[in-house]
């Protein structure tokens, strides 16, 4: 079968599936498995393809048609201008982290953050993220999943940040030395438990103890807001990731602490409200 004739059959393959983007999800898998660029594909559509390469390609689009997220298929995911490894045992990041990275890289520029928490790490992408942008910065990631740190592991060894990084197996605070940061950041599970079974059946393949938020969606966050404090240096920052319909909720967990100052929330590239940022204070 020629590459043309492949990518139209997987294209109605997942049209029939409901599949989101199906004509561009046909051509990223049949790019993983040629290991070629878009153009290549483009061109060469004439090319036919081998018996291992038709196989590989059509099993690919079965995977997809039962709502495997596509970067479980690649193992791959853009974030921040980088190439991220990602499988089943981690949440794929998304393009909202951004806006919360940028604004740690920011924060962390103006005040000289050299050393960073990053608890609920995943992939790594934010911990890597900010070892590459930040200059002689020393993160510490921590996740509950072993499984999750040794992706993060292979992220860290790719962007070769390995040596800016200290992963560690911890339930959030719970095996962390009594250290100071300059800033804390997470994007912790956030999505309530109810929640979880209405969304996309994609969604719904990602490792749920990087979903789960508990019954209300803010278990973590009142975890962290009320740990933070002992463990950031006077003015540091603690950066979160919310959920598009909680930043009332979180700032009301901060305020009730009454050790932050300037609190203040940043919105994503749909205009809604995805990152608060706050400080110890007096």
């Amino acid at each position: 079968m020629k590459i043309r004739e492949a990518l139209n059959k997987g294209t109605i393959q997942l049209k029939m599936k409901k599949i989101e983007s199906p004509k561009l999800k046909a051509r990223l898998v049949m790019q993983f498995i040629l290991n070629q660029t878009r153009q290549y594909v483009m061109v060469y559509d004439e090319k036919k393809l081998t018996p291992i390469q038709e196989k590989k390609y059509f099993e690919a689009m079965e995977q997809l048609a039962k709502g495997i997220p596509l970067q479980h298929i690649t193992h791959r995911q853009e974030f921040m201008k980088m190439d991220f490894y990602v499988n089943d045992n981690v949440l794929i990041p998304r393009p909202d982290t951004e806006v919360l990275v940028e604004e740690v890289i920011r924060i962390a520029k103006k005040i000289n953050a050299k050393k960073i928490l990053d608890l609920c790490t995943g992939s790594g992408a934010i911990a890597v993220s900010l070892a590459k942008y930040i200059e002689n910065s020393q993160i510490t990631a921590t996740d509950i999943s072993e499984k999750a740190l040794e992706i993060a592991e292979i992220n860290a060894k790719k962007q070769q940040v390995d040596k800016q990084i200290a992963f560690l197996p911890s339930n959030l605070f719970e095996e962390l030395p009594k250290e100071k940061y300059d800033m804390i950041v997470s994007n912790p599970p956030y999505i309530k438990k109810e929640v979880i079974k209405t969304l996309d059946k994609e969604v719904q393949k990602e490792p749920h103890i990087a979903l789960d938020g508990g019954q209300d969606g803010l278990d973590f966050y009142r975890k962290i807001i009320h740990h933070s404090y002992e463990f950031l240096k006077y003015k540091g920052y603690l950066c979160l990731e919310i959920g598009y319909d909680q930043k009332i909720d979180v700032i009301e967990l901060i305020e009730q602490e009454g050790k932050y100052i300037d609190t203040y929330s940043k919105k994503d590239l749909y205009g809604n409200d995805r990152v608060i940022i706050t400080k110890v204070g007096d």
